[in-house]
């Protein structure tokens, strides 16, 4: 199913587990997000249970969970699970304990590195057999430049995630992906990621809660939602971060998300499901339809014009007709 679905229930109910992105969903920088507190608050004491997810490895997770608690998001380090932790397992799958690891980010990076078993190294000319590499404000050409020494010699080169932009409160800024490009532009090695849009974080994370039914909660098609669809878990996409109602439109099939939000009140709201009605997709009281290309409103305003949209352009792409321009939306 690559559509829109209908939950008649509100989703906090129908699923057993959030995986919530940080970044652009429970927060913005060091800002909180208009609902995002009251709304997670809400669907925990209702029974479903939150983990944090996120491509960001540079912070311990003890560290994220002090700041969302700060951000009346009340959470602890098991509720965490950050790209670092995923990178160190990654790297489990062909190397022992007591291989020498260069690790070029964060200090969780490095904690988690370590704590699987790997002996972290600070150069090349220790002639690592792996470059650990994650997203770390302080880093420098050096650095960068150490990474390629090493991996350019061999090494095996494991990015935490490959997002090439980090929403923060000014704006956007390069993420890991473009950093870590640096080093696949200097040696021609493309690297192993273990972050989003890859499932495993996502399935590490449901396996730790024991969860039957996960719900991906994201603001990025080409990671969180991309994630879920490899995961195969229903995604939830709130229009709070970095991916707009526009680039919902133009989804492609595997990035597009089960569900559509303005923000994360969606969890605690019943989603219906756009119906085709012979001419135009009809979602609540807005509907839209495509002609020649273009994507055209027919009636009505916010998230439903939005899902109504959504349907009208996933249907047309699908059929070989893909949306070629599209007008402001919400």
């Amino acid at each position: 199913m690559s559509g829109l679905v209908a939950s008649p229930v509100p989703l906090a109910e129908a699923y057993d587990l959030a995986l919530v992105d940080l970044d652009g969903v429970a927060y913005r920088g060091h800002l909180p997000i208009d609902h995002a507190a009251a709304s997670l608050t809400t669907a925990r004491a209702g029974g479903m249970a939150l983990v944090f997810v996120t491509n960001n490895a540079s912070r311990e997770p003890e560290e994220v969970a002090a700041q969302l608690t700060g951000l009346d998001i009340p959470a602890d380090a098991d509720e965490v699970m950050t790209a670092a932790q995923a990178c160190a397992t990654l790297l489990r799958t062909r190397l022992d304990p007591g291989a020498k690891a260069l690790v070029v980010g964060g200090k969780g990076l490095v904690t988690a590195v370590r704590a699987a078993g790997f002996d972290v190294v600070a150069s090349a000319d220790d002639r690592p057999d792996a470059v650990a590499q994650g997203y770390a404000p302080q880093l420098a050409w050096e650095d960068l430049a150490e990474a390629a020494y090493a991996v350019g010699r061999g090494a095996w080169h494991v990015a935490s995630n490959l997002d090439l932009s980090l929403p923060t409160a000014r704006g956007l800024a390069p993420g890991n992906g473009a950093l870590v490009g640096a080093v696949t532009a200097a040696t021609g090695v493309t690297p192993s990621s273990a972050g989003k849009p890859g499932p495993d974080m996502f399935r590490m994370a449901a396996e730790r809660a024991g969860a039957a039914r996960p719900l991906v909660i994201g603001d990025r098609l080409d990671t969180d939602l991309a994630g879920a669809r490899a995961a195969g878990y229903p995604g939830l996409h709130v229009l709070t971060g970095v991916s707009t109602a526009r680039d919902a439109v133009l989804a492609k099939p595997g990035e597009r998300p089960s569900f559509l939000g303005a923000d994360l009140r969606a969890l605690l709201q019943p989603h219906p499901e756009p119906v085709h009605d012979g001419g135009s997709w009809v979602c609540g009281t807005a509907s839209a339809r495509v002609e020649d290309g273009v994507l055209r409103p027919v009636e009505g305003e916010g998230i439903d014009l939005v899902r109504a949209a959504c349907a009208a352009a996933w249907a047309a792409a699908d059929a070989g007709r893909p949306v070629t321009a599209v007008p402001d939306l919400i």
